[in-house]
């Protein structure tokens, strides 16, 4: 939902900020890699109970995942490759987050919920591949109400009130199987219409792909969240 909404603003404003880090000579490859970096510190600090580190961490990671779009369109350099090395840095981000939350759970003596952020990771995965599958076969499975950056700032809620950590992770399984519901059935509606009207739509999906390989937000306006 804030991913459609407002990242196409938030790459407007970082245009500037982008330019000037690529003339330090930092690449959008390397902001990606350290954005993995930050969520594997983000995961230990969980996992040995250090929830306000981890926040830390997991700001820090958020950062990197902000302003690598910006720095390749402000280089020229965005690409397949790095559009498909960030989607991947994404996913392991992702597991590596409620894995240290599943951790903390654990270590804690939580006995079955440390299961809770393994399904809210599982129902993220699903999600994310609704979209690419269905962008691959020319449909549209954008939007929904519990996308990736919903998913940081309840689980950053939830690391600084440790209170509400369990029932944030509740509400994120909740919403993120709605959200995977609300895919499903769009593209269903999309891939139920008639065959010329999906070929059209196919041909629509390819143009966007190679306008957005020109350079907008590392050749997709969001990864496959």
């Amino acid at each position: 939902m804030l991913d459609g909404q407002f990242r196409g603003h938030v790459e407007k404003r970082l245009r500037p900020i982008g330019a000037n880090i690529r003339r330090s000579g930092v690449t959008a490859d390397h902001l990606t890699a350290v954005g993995v970096v930050m969520a594997l510190a983000t995961a230990v600090a969980v996992g040995f109970g250090q929830l306000h580190l981890g926040l830390l961490f997991l700001v820090l990671a958020a950062v990197p995942d902000i302003l690598d779009g910006a720095v390749a369109k402000a280089s020229g350099s965005a690409s397949a490759r790095g559009a498909f090395f960030d989607s991947v840095a994404d996913r392991v981000s992702d597991a590596l987050f409620f894995g240290g939350v599943a951790w903390y759970l654990a270590a804690t003596g939580q006995g079955l919920l440390v299961m809770l952020p393994v399904a809210v990771l599982a129902a993220s995965m699903l999600i994310s591949y609704e979209r690419a599958k269905a962008e691959s076969l020319g449909f549209d499975a954008r939007g929904g109400i519990m996308e990736r950056a919903e998913r940081i700032i309840l689980l950053g809620l939830g690391l600084l009130f440790e209170v509400l950590l369990v029932p944030l992770l509740w509400l994120m399984l909740a919403l993120t199987l709605f959200t995977a519901v609300q895919r499903f059935a769009k593209v269903w509606s999309q891939a139920s219409t008639p065959r010329a009207t999906r070929a059209t739509r196919r041909r629509t999906a390819r143009r966007r792909s190679r306008v957005r390989s020109g350079g907008s937000w590392r050749t997709r306006s969001t990864p496959n969240r």
